[in-house]
């Protein structure tokens, strides 16, 4: 078997993967959406300078200082979804139907017997701040490499025996992480038991090899399944000062939870396969499938002002703290195979869930608008929005102790209380005793900050009908280098697959109808993400040179969404 087609710099990945979170898991939860009220959508979210609106409140509070009367509402979404993947040519096309409820709350003013002071408002409002539904298929009709050399290569890294991986009656690798002083990652153990990867020689000469090889195709196939969403709770309070300086602070409450379901299949032809009936060179099948889910809540703090020097200038500027949460994630994998001379299946940990608790800080926010009154018909609105992703942090679970007394547990994942002595083998434990550090440190090597321009108007028609239009463009997170497949991406657990987000758009119109107190308004929003599927990372050694590109493919997510807001003023 010809040893230089095993992925060298895959070995890097060893200890990352050995571990439930990654850099990946953490701009998964952290990336916001445009979700609100159809107001709100339908002028592109640009309303960071204007407020008066049960959705502002949750992007500048000081939108709550603006209001002069009681406000109750409530916002309904019916989301259209489709994905179009497209590799070497091959399209295939997925469509899902889902209808949300996107924000209900009330707004309460309370009027005071000063002309400075005239009034202050408080504000209880449900939000959603994301939603993780989407689904894409695809296939790779000539794969160049495959997963198993992949998982051999990281196994190699660590030097890991085949007795390190296998399963006694005495012995289970995946709750006992220091056997032999080495940490196996999940993966390597589910390879092995699945027979995608297998041992040459014994002891430290032990090298590990996948079943691609001289003369091996074959092709690829994959799916993946992601539901969930960002729920905020908003306590909000402000003012106004002079009807002049508008202020306004929230006190948000999210829940999060979002789980991912995923199958990377191949299809080989001249695959080197050993299984315990012996080694052939033929045909080999298998699907691996991964199970993921993140689930916790979380806090975070805002501050706004809104000034308002004449009647037709508005200026806003608000601050955003990151949300702390607590996060509990919970995975597992299986592997399925067919090869000539046997079949069967197997499961991590004897089908038992890993999971981890841990804290999580999100990015900053700040944003900066502009808002120009006409006249009585006519706003035009600008946001600018910042955020830092290369500052997102894991970080220990905060009900545990310090490295000195009360050591993390970490569960059934690894098996492990940290009481007794780590063993120098494991990456994680490598830098300033955080058990993080290298998953922060691939956090600030992968992202970087996004900047987001918002742009909405809206025209009254009549006293009682306006028609409204927005667009909002985001740069992304991820850098050129990292989205181009030049870098190795490290990922967790048994999940290799992961996307990477290039910009996003949203094109926005509505309308909206007043009657006495009674409002209503619908707004039509477009949204379109361009990004890459990646079944595992592409092979890339120190210098930044490319031995094997992943199995890849261009993605795009298309969302068209009706939203309908009813409400009552009074």
């Amino acid at each position: 078997m010809n040893k230089s087609l095993l992925l060298i710099s895959a070995a890097l990945a060893t200890t990352a993967t050995a571990y439930g979170q990654s850099a990946i898991d953490a701009l998964r939860i952290s990336q916001s959406d445009m979700k609100g009220t159809a107001r709100f959508m339908s002028m592109g979210g640009a309303f960071g300078a204007l407020g008066g609106d049960l959705s502002s409140l949750s992007q500048n509070p000081a939108g709550i200082g603006v209001y002069r009367s009681n406000d109750i509402g409530f916002t309904l979404d019916l989301d259209l979804q489709s994905a179009s993947t497209n590799s070497q040519g091959n399209k295939i096309d997925m469509t899902q139907t889902k209808f949300l409820l996107n924000n209900i709350g009330a707004v309460l003013t309370m009027r005071l017997p000063s002309m400075t002071f005239p009034n202050v408002n408080f504000g209880f409002t449900y939000n959603k701040g994301a939603s993780f539904n989407r689904q894409y298929a695809g296939q790779i009709p000539q794969l160049n490499t495959s997963l198993s050399n992949f998982i051999a290569g990281m196994t190699n890294g660590e030097g890991i025996q085949a007795g390190d991986l296998h399963a006694t009656d005495g012995f289970d690798p995946y709750v006992d992480p220091y056997a032999g002083n080495l940490y196996a990652p999940w993966i390597s153990i589910l390879g092995y038991d699945g027979w995608l990867i297998n041992p040459s020689g014994t002891g430290d000469n032990t090298q590990w090899f996948g079943q691609w090889d001289k003369g091996t195709s074959g092709t690829g196939s994959y799916n993946v399944t992601e539901k969930g969403s960002v729920d905020e709770f908003n306590i909000v309070i402000g003012g106004n000062i002079s009807n002049v300086v508008y202020w306004g602070m929230n006190f948000d409450i999210t829940s999060l939870n979002y789980t991912m379901e995923s199958r990377w299949g191949e299809s080989l032809s001249n695959a080197y396969v050993s299984t315990k009936n012996g080694n052939y060179v033929g045909n080999a099948a298998w699907d691996l499938r991964n199970y993921y889910n993140i689930n916790g809540t979380g806090f975070n703090y805002q501050l706004g002002l809104i000034l308002k020097p004449i009647q037709e200038l508005r200026i806003g500027f608000a601050f955003h703290t990151p949300t702390w949460y607590s996060l509990t994630e919970k995975f597992g994998g299986s592997v399925d195979y067919e090869y000539e001379d046997m079949s069967g299946g197997t499961d991590t940990n004897g089908g038992t869930l890993g999971y981890n608790d841990y804290d999580f800080r999100t990015p900053w926010k700040i944003i900066g608008s502009v808002a120009g009154v006409i006249g009585n018909n006519f706003i035009l609105s600008f946001d600018y929005e910042w955020q830092n992703f290369n500052k997102m942090k894991f970080s220990k679970a905060s009900s545990y102790g310090g490295w000195g007394g009360g050591d993390p547990w970490y569960g059934d994942d690894w098996g492990y209380d940290y009481s007794s002595s780590p063993k120098p083998a494991t990456r994680a434990f490598a830098d300033n005793n955080d058990p993080f550090y290298d998953q922060n440190s691939d956090i600030e090597y992968y992202y970087q900050n996004t900047h987001t321009f918002r742009l909405g108007a809206e025209y009254r028609v009549t006293p009682a009908f306006s028609l409204r239009a927005g667009y909002s463009y985001s740069t992304s997170p991820v850098k050129k280098q990292v989205r181009d497949g030049k870098d190795f991406v490290y990922t967790s657990g048994t999940l290799p697959n992961y996307r990477l987000d290039n910009h996003t758009n949203y094109v926005t119109c509505g309308f909206g109808y007043r009657y006495q107190q009674f409002y209503l308004d619908m707004a039509y929003v477009y949204k379109n993400i361009s990004s890459t599927y990646h079944a595992f990372s592409p092979d890339v050694d120190y210098e930044n040179n490319i031995s094997y590109p992943s199995p890849q493919s261009k993605l795009s997510l298309k969302n068209s969404q009706v939203i309908l807001t009813a409400g009552f003023r009074f």
